[in-house]
């Protein structure tokens, strides 16, 4: 980014504030980007290019107006201002509710770790090392459909407020999702996963096509050749990705300031023991390579750790600016956008449950029948804390051991109720990559050990 173009936000802030802003912002987004995917073997929608432009977002009279443009002259963002101007004043009429936590001024350049820059490798070399993978999935006869989606993004965001924060990022991201299908017989079954690098392009390094393949067909071989499971309560150990979607999905969502204030089941439990006090849960924005790891959120504010559950007490919400200030907490640096198309909302960026002492063959032990469940297919949560999601990979544990694998399995039940029956957390960790939904898109890592639960509701889909 140029100092011509910081020049021109810092005026457009300040033309903002003196038509009677409380706040504003301009972030602008500079990215390269390529995508593709491969399907049965074919290369597919193929983009690459240049994606650029910039937001404006004030607060007026108590009401947020926001506008984007992919015009970044001078002219082009006062018009964004007209616009964000416009639309608050409409919706105000004096009755907003609103509030903005302001920050000492601050000024940073926080440039990227990239062990290999995604701009230095060709995109043939990108599409060849794709297809290897798509070869080693799609090598059984028993799989029928594979589908690899390939992306990457580097450049550089820009942020300026009207309380003279300016904060320039780099980032950069590469990620992939499979998704493969298979019959054997009258038997038919689907998975899918995610892998991801915040260090340039090391995809193939941290996971080599063959490695990975491998991991996915015993996936899919475990769904087609499983047997049902039992229904009923059954104690399970949970393998670190399972642990990692849970805590995203079925707990950390409810501490989203926005969805906690709104309802959710954990509005008035802070400062209250709601776990056992081996369990802590933190939304962790330092954590080394995680898509969520990031020095700004994009409200220009210091992103810090936010444990939700400290030793069993429910501690902490995620806040950004305007929660902060309707809480009368610091922020946290949980706002995150999608793109400058889009106002940033409060989001998580790397949560995980932290480890603590067992091995895993520790809390296997004691489990005389019960479930190994490794990787989560999908499923729903609500606020209420109620949860229903499907397992992709699953095998049961008889007297201690992991033996067959399971098929169609599901879990439901109450986040808040598998918290307070965990038994024991394993001394392990791995971190995982996805992508998380709330009206718009963003990038996050989750993650955790291996954790025995019990009482826990199994049954079949």
């Amino acid at each position: 980014m140029t100092e011509a173009l910081a020049d021109v936000a810092a005026e457009v802030v300040e033309k903002a504030v003196s038509r009677g802003a409380v706040f504003a912002d301009v972030r602008v987004d500079r990215y390269v980007i390529t995508y593709f995917n491969v399907v049965d073997g074919v290369v597919k929608e193929v983009v690459t290019g240049i994606e650029s432009g910039a937001s404006v977002r004030v607060l007026y009279r108590g009401v947020w107006g926001f506008s984007s443009t992919t015009d970044l002259s001078t002219m082009g963002m006062l018009k964004a201002l007209d616009y964000a101007l416009a639309s608050a004043r409409a919706l105000s009429s004096g009755r907003g509710t609103s509030y903005v936590c302001l920050l000492p001024s601050r000024e940073d350049y926080v440039k990227a770790v990239v062990k290999l820059s995604v701009l230095d490798v060709p995109f043939e070399s990108k599409v060849r090392d794709v297809m290897e993978l798509y070869k080693v999935v799609s090598g059984r006869t028993y799989v029928k459909s594979a589908t690899v989606a390939y992306m990457d993004g580097a450049g550089e965001s820009l942020y300026v407020s009207s309380d003279f924060r300016v904060i320039r990022q780099e980032h950069m991201i590469s990620w992939m999702s499979v998704s493969i299908t298979g019959r054997e017989g009258d038997r038919r079954a689907s998975i899918s996963d995610e892998v991801g690098s915040a260090d340039g392009y090391t995809l193939w390094s941290r996971w080599p096509q063959e490695e990975l393949g491998s991991v996915l067909l015993k996936k899919l071989e475990g769904q087609l050749r499983g047997s049902a499971p039992k229904k009923g309560l059954f104690t399970v150990v949970l393998a670190p990705p399972a642990v990692g979607v849970l805590v995203h999905e079925a707990f950390g969502h409810l501490c989203e300031a926005d969805l906690a204030m709104s309802g959710s089941v954990v509005k008035n439990l802070r400062g209250e023991v709601i776990a056992r006090e081996f369990i802590t849960i933190v939304d962790d924005p330092t954590l080394p390579g995680g898509f969520g790891t990031i020095k700004y959120d994009d409200e220009g504010v210091e992103a810090r750790p936010v444990y939700l559950v400290k030793n069993g007490v429910l501690t902490d919400f995620m806040v950004n600016r305007e929660y902060a200030s309707r809480l009368g907490v610091e922020p946290t640096g949980n706002a995150r956008a999608s793109s400058y198309r889009a106002p940033p909302l409060i989001r998580m960026r790397n949560t995980i449950l932290e480890p603590r002492d067992y091995e895993l063959d520790e809390l296997l032990e004691h489990v005389k029948f019960g479930y190994y469940l490794v990787s989560i297919s999908g499923g729903e949560t609500g606020i209420d804390g109620t949860f229903h999601v499907g397992l992709q990979e699953v095998y049961e544990i008889v007297n201690g051991e992991i033996c067959e694998p399971v098929r169609n399995l599901s879990i439901s039940g109450n986040s808040l109720d598998v918290l307070r029956n965990a038994e024991a957390v394993g001394k392990d960790f791995e971190l995982h990559y996805g992508r998380c939904s709330k009206g718009q898109t963003v990038f996050v890592s989750y993650g955790g050990p291996h954790v025995r639960v019990s009482n826990v509701f199994v049954s079949a889909g």
